[in-house]
């Protein structure tokens, strides 16, 4: 898709679109999730229309921040998922089968989370039952 890693364009002031709209640098943007990003800039960054962008939000597809006043204000974690929905439509996909595979992801990642976090539990408690092991077997005098 055009645009694909290029986000650090110039707007009319000679700073980038996080810098224009008073919301610190892209790297800051990038730490901290926020949506900095107005659907103009989004929608170039990207390589897509803004009505593409509004319709994808309408069917549930992202969720924008708002500014108080309710201006869409789009992440890096957002820019991500919209070239992810244009790699998904440019494979064949409808915008219903988009939603479905967007959901299939985050619940596999949330999946390989926890089964991470069980990894590291399994580890930590069969080195405190190795430990337990060696503590009985002093205990009862190096027999077992």
């Amino acid at each position: 898709m055009a645009g694909d890693g290029d986000t650090e364009r110039l707007d009319h002031d000679g700073g980038t679109p996080a810098e224009a709209d008073g919301a610190g640098t892209r790297d800051a943007a990038d730490r901290d999730g926020r949506g900095v990003y107005a659907i103009s800039v989004a929608a170039e960054l990207v390589g897509t229309g803004q009505q593409n962008i509004r319709q994808y939000e309408r069917k549930g597809l992202l969720t924008p921040e708002r500014t108080d006043g309710g201006t869409r204000r789009y992440s890096q974690q957002d820019l991500a998922t919209l070239r992810r929905i244009g790699a998904l439509l440019d494979e064949g996909l409808n915008l219903a089968g988009v939603k479905r595979v967007l959901e299939l992801e985050a619940a596999n990642r949330g999946l390989t989370e926890d089964n991470r976090g069980l990894a590291d539990n399994n580890r930590e408690l069969r080195a405190d039952n190795r430990g337990l092991r060696k503590d009985l077997k002093r205990a009862r005098g190096g027999k077992g």
